[in-house]
C-alpha cells in the first residue's frame, strides 16, 4: 500500500517537472514567437531573445525567423516591350515584419514561398512587358566599346576604328528607365500586396537575363555580320595602308635610281671632258699626227672587205698614196 503511494507522489513530482520545463521556452535572437491559446493570439509578439514562459498544454509556441529570408523565382520566358522574348531569372529577399498577420494569413515557409510566387513572378511580368529590351538589358546610356585600342599607336588606325564603331553603335536605341528602376518597379509593384501577410520585400533583383533559343541563333548570327563586317573593314584599312607603303618604297626607289642615275651621268660627263681635254692637248702637240690617226680609224672602218674606185688625186687616199709612193722607191 505503501509502496503504491510512492509509485504515485513520484508520477505527480515527474508530472509537475515535465509541466514546469514545458512552461518554459527560449527565443533566439534570429527568432520570434507569438502565443496562441486555443488558436487565438495571446498578448504581443516576443521578438528580443532570452527565455520566457508560458501555459503548457493550453498556450501554443509559434515560432518564425526574424532574419532575412530568400526567394527564387522560376526561370521563364516573358515578352518586352517591343516583342522579343527573353528568358528571366529573377530572385527576392524578404523577412516578416508582423508575425501576427503572417500566421493568421500564411502560417508556414512553404506557403509564404507560394504566395511570394503568385505576387512577384506577376509583378516581374507586368514590368518587363511594359519596357523594351533596352531597358530590361541596361541601366544608363553609357557608351559600349567593343574593341580595345589601348595598344594601337597608329592614331589615324584608332580614328578609322571608331569610326567603324560609331557605325556598328545603335543609335535608336536610348536607356529611359534602365534595369535598376525597373527593378524598384517591381518591388513598388509587389510590397502592397503583401502588406497583409505581415512581409516585407528587402528588394527584387534579376539574375540571369538571355534570349530565347530562337532569338538567340538569330542574335549571334547578326553579331557574327557585324563583327564581320567590322573585319572587313579594318582588313580594307590594313591593304589600303599596305598599298600606301609600297606607292611610298616605289616612290622612294624611283628618287634614289633617278638621282644615282643623274650623278653617274654626271660623273661621266666629267669623265668625258677631262678625256677629251687630255686628248686635245695630246694631239696639239701634233697636228698631223692627230690626222693620220683618225685616217686611219677611217680606214679601218670602211675598208674592212669594202670594194671602192676613187681617184688617184683624192685626199680620201692621202696617206695611202704617200704610203704606197714610199714603198715604191
Amino acid at each position: 500500500m505503501q509502496a503504491n503511494k510512492l509509485i504515485i507522489i513520484v508520477a505527480v513530482l515527474i508530472a509537475i517537472a515535465a509541466g514546469a520545463m514545458s512552461a518554459v521556452y527560449k527565443v533566439d535572437e534570429t527568432e520570434q514567437v507569438v502565443i496562441t491559446q486555443f488558436g487565438r493570439v495571446v498578448g504581443e509578439p516576443i521578438t528580443e531573445p532570452g527565455l520566457n514562459f508560458r501555459i503548457p498544454v493550453v498556450q501554443k509556441v509559434n515560432i518564425f525567423p526574424k532574419n532575412i529570408q530568400a526567394w527564387d523565382g522560376d526561370p521563364g520566358q516573358i515578352p518586352t516591350g517591343d516583342k522579343t522574348y527573353i528568358w528571366v531569372d529573377s530572385f527576392s529577399r524578404w523577412r516578416i515584419v508582423d508575425p501576427v498577420a503572417y500566421l493568421r494569413t500564411v502560417s508556414d515557409r512553404q506557403s509564404a514561398l507560394s504566395r511570394l510566387d503568385d505576387i512577384i513572378n506577376p509583378a516581374v511580368r507586368n514590368v518587363i512587358t511594359s519596357h523594351q529590351l533596352i531597358e530590361t538589358v541596361r541601366t544608363s546610356n553609357r557608351e559600349m566599346t567593343a574593341l580595345d585600342h589601348g595598344d594601337i599607336d597608329d592614331e589615324a588606325m584608332q580614328k578609322a576604328l571608331e569610326e567603324i564603331e560609331r557605325e556598328q553603335r545603335p543609335t535608336q536605341y536610348k536607356v529611359d528607365v534602365g534595369r535598376e528602376k525597373m527593378t524598384r518597379m517591381m518591388l513598388e509593384e509587389a510590397q502592397p500586396k503583401l502588406d497583409h501577410l505581415g512581409i516585407q520585400l528587402i528588394d527584387i533583383k534579376i539574375k540571369r537575363l538571355n534570349y530565347v533559343q530562337e532569338v538567340r541563333n538569330s542574335v549571334y548570327n547578326r553579331m557574327i555580320a557585324e563583327r564581320n563586317q567590322m573585319a572587313e573593314k579594318i582588313r580594307s584599312m590594313g591593304q589600303g595602308e599596305a598599298r600606301k607603303i609600297d606607292g611610298d618604297r616605289e616612290r622612294d626607289l624611283l628618287e634614289i635610281q633617278s638621282e644615282a642615275y643623274a650623278v653617274s651621268e654626271e660623273i661621266k660627263g666629267r669623265a668625258d671632258a677631262e678625256a677629251t681635254r687630255i686628248y686635245a692637248e695630246a694631239y696639239s702637240l701634233d697636228p698631223e699626227f692627230y690626222s693620220f690617226m683618225k685616217s686611219l680609224d677611217v680606214y679601218k672602218s670602211s675598208l674592212g672587205g669594202a670594194q671602192l674606185v676613187l681617184s688617184t688625186d683624192s685626199r680620201f687616199l692621202e696617206y695611202l698614196s704617200d704610203f704606197s709612193i714610199d714603198m715604191m722607191e
